[in-house]
């Protein structure tokens, strides 16, 4: 069992999975940030692997990649990132999230490698088709990474068929159609596609996309076993990021949002 399968198996409650950039506002401030989170009361840390062209992702986080990328953040300095918050925390899982391109270029076994490494759980990657995702799937069985498929609300039962191939960890749920940021998720028209979706799998669900409050999340927790907040995080970083209590700031959202689950 991977730390992603252990903490969602323990968990009696839905787990709240939180999103930064690496690297943003700058490396050491990132690094503050993603130490403080577990205390603040995240279950999983999703890193965001900066891009120069992040297509699902609203502007938030695209500028979160932009700082980063300026600041000098690439591939080694996530993984070193990684592996800096290792040597204090060997329990929280931390799923790297991106595309394909800097993988690609990476070289696709050694970025498995050197992420297993590193202290990486899982790879969530999002312009990645399963048509096309064989040479991914492998290398990462290889390192039990967990590859973490998304699901959409246009996603029918035989496209959902194709996803479950080689998805492991669990499904994350894009609650909206739309990029990361741009609307509120709707419970109502969210609730059937979950109910559907766990008649077709046993999985564990993660539902992301649209929710920013400690309310949204409490209201998709009752039908997620996990609950990904990002945006609202990451623009937290973007409001303080020259600030000195960042991560004292970031830490005050987050355990907000992580008493909501836990109520």
């Amino acid at each position: 069992m991977t730390r992603i399968d252990k903490t969602l198996t323990a968990l009696t409650r839905p787990a709240l999975v939180t999103f930064i950039t690496a690297g943003d506002p700058n490396h050491d401030q990132s690094l503050s940030v993603l130490k403080a989170l577990p205390d603040a009361g995240a279950d999983i840390i999703e890193l965001g692997m900066p891009f120069t062209d992040p297509m699902a992702d609203g502007p938030v986080i695209d500028l979160a990649s932009q700082r980063a990328l300026k600041g000098g953040a690439n591939m080694i300095k996530t993984l070193d990132m990684v592996r800096e918050f290792r040597t204090g925390n060997d329990n929280t899982p931390i799923i790297l999230m991106g595309y394909i391109n800097p993988i690609h270029a990476y070289g696709i076994e050694k970025f498995c490698k050197d992420a297993q490494n590193a202290g990486v759980d899982g790879l969530i990657i999002v312009d990645l088709p399963p048509e096309e995702s064989s040479e991914l799937e492998t290398a990462a069985k290889d390192t039990n990474l967990n590859l973490i498929r998304l699901v959409t609300p246009t996603t029918d039962k035989a496209r959902l068929d194709k996803l479950l191939r080689g998805a492991s960890g669990f499904l994350y749920y894009v609650s909206i159609t739309g990029v990361t940021g741009s609307k509120k998720a709707d419970l109502s028209s969210i609730t059937p596609h979950i109910a559907a979706i766990k008649k077709q799998s046993n999985m564990p669900v993660a539902i992301g996309f649209g929710i920013k409050t400690p309310e949204d999340a409490a209201q998709m927790g009752a039908i997620g076993d996990a609950v990904v907040v990002g945006s609202s995080i990451v623009q937290t970083i973007a409001d303080n990021g020259n600030d000195p209590k960042l991560a004292e700031k970031v830490s005050t959202q987050v355990k907000a949002l992580s008493d909501a689950l836990k109520a």
